[in-house]
């Protein structure tokens, strides 16, 4: 029987490409697999027939965008995830569902390889074939355009030397990756630090320095769910595309960074992330009054931990597995309404109401009507001082003696 490769396929040049690629190569059928997170672009029929007329056996596509946003986006807001401070996980959210129906199609179809088109730079080698090894141990993996080192030149001869049915002539200059949770833009004039993003690498966000009139907006929350916008229940997908309009149109989710890949070198990405900014605002200001100050403080840890778990590629790994349980079990109470206002490139939060709320007014009040008993404060502050004034008149005592 022929061995059989199944291809992590996006319908771009360099994938087309390696699937004669790995046909010559290898001897190996070639099944194409596209999963759809949202990135928009060509449909899964048109991508599905340029697969198959690029020699493809078996072209595999899959509507993934409600399991992304559901199962995969929403973890991300529960733990605030947001990698080195800023980034919220556009990338590499969206791998672990692409290896998941990568290594199901490699069952469907028989194949005992899986191949994908990442470079030897990025953080994505390493997302895929982690998750590919964890998921399927037996399955080996390749990477044509990292192993043999095919550049775009080449790439683009062999198209045309093949007549494949693929545009080789458009030149990019930039790296884009996108998905519903956001974009990601990368190389070209931005490897230079001190060049500032141009207008024309954005998509996702209108110029934020000329927005039209505030929009207001009513993000209502259940056990850390975002289940409804202004009062109307809508998916997980729902929600974060109408507010990727939203935010949007007010230039909300630009990010300009520096960031510290998983395989040692720093790069500059910039990132439009306008729906998931907004949600993980108004989710962390929610938790603000609805967990408890000790829990809050070690999910802040756990939920570092975490980002930096799945941005490495771990998203199968135990210990991710165990920070979801805790994650979870702190969203018990995280129901509520938080109030938005999107205008000028920023979600500003107005607003928090919740059934399940920790905020006690007649203990924050300074006005009438406040039970806060201030007489206990003198004796508290004592207590709680008590270990750093004996370890400092020890000192003390020490140093002049």
């Amino acid at each position: 029987m022929t061995d059989r490769v199944v291809l992590a396929y996006s319908g771009g040049l360099d994938t087309s490409v390696a699937i004669g690629w790995i046909d010559e190569a290898t001897g190996a059928e070639v099944i194409a697999v596209a999963v759809d997170v949202g990135q928009g672009g060509e449909s899964l029929e048109t991508i599905r027939q340029r697969a198959l007329g690029c020699g493809a056996v078996e072209a595999y596509v899959a509507d993934a965008r409600d399991e992304f946003a559901e199962g995969y986006c929403l973890p991300a807001l529960k733990a605030n995830a947001l990698y080195q401070g800023h980034y919220p996980l556009v990338s590499a959210l969206s791998r672990p569902v692409i290896v998941k129906h990568l290594v199901a199609a490699a069952r469907q179809f028989g194949a005992s390889t899986v191949a994908h088109g990442c470079t030897g730079k990025g953080n994505d080698q390493v997302r895929f074939e982690v998750g590919i090894q964890t998921l399927g141990p037996d399955l080996t993996c390749i990477a044509p355009v990292r192993d043999l080192a095919l550049t775009r030149d080449k790439a683009i001869e062999y198209a045309e030397r093949n007549d494949l049915p693929i545009e080789t002539t458009k030149k990019n200059p930039y790296s884009i990756d996108q998905n519903v949770w956001g974009r990601a833009v990368e190389t070209g004039y931005l490897e230079d630090l001190w060049n500032a993003p141009t207008k024309d690498i954005y998509d996702y966000t209108a110029t934020p320095e000329f927005p039209p009139a505030p929009d207001e907006v009513i993000i209502s929350f259940r056990e850390g769910v975002p289940v409804a916008l202004d009062g109307v229940e809508l998916s997980q997908l729902q929600i974060i595309q109408e507010l990727n309009r939203r935010a949007g149109a007010q230039g909300v989710g630009r990010i300009d960074v520096v960031e510290d890949r998983l395989v040692g070198i720093k790069s500059r990405e910039v990132y439009e992330a306008p729906g998931a900014m907004t949600l993980i605002t108004a989710h962390k200001h929610l938790e603000d009054i609805t967990v408890e100050r000790e829990q809050a403080r070690f999910k802040a840890t756990a939920g570092q931990r975490w980002t930096e778990l799945v941005y490495d590629g771990q998203w199968f790994s135990p210990l991710k597995r165990s920070l979801d349980a805790f994650i979870d079990d702190t969203q018990r109470y995280v129901s509520g309404d938080i109030r938005v206002v999107l205008h000028g490139g920023v979600a500003q939060v107005t607003g928090r109401r919740s059934d399940t709320s920790l905020y006690d007014f007649n203990l924050a009040t300074y006005d009438i009507g406040d039970t806060f008993d201030q007489s206990q404060a003198k004796g508290f502050i004592e207590l709680w001082g008590m270990s750093a004034k004996v370890a400092s008149s020890r000192d003390q005592r020490i140093a002049g003696s």
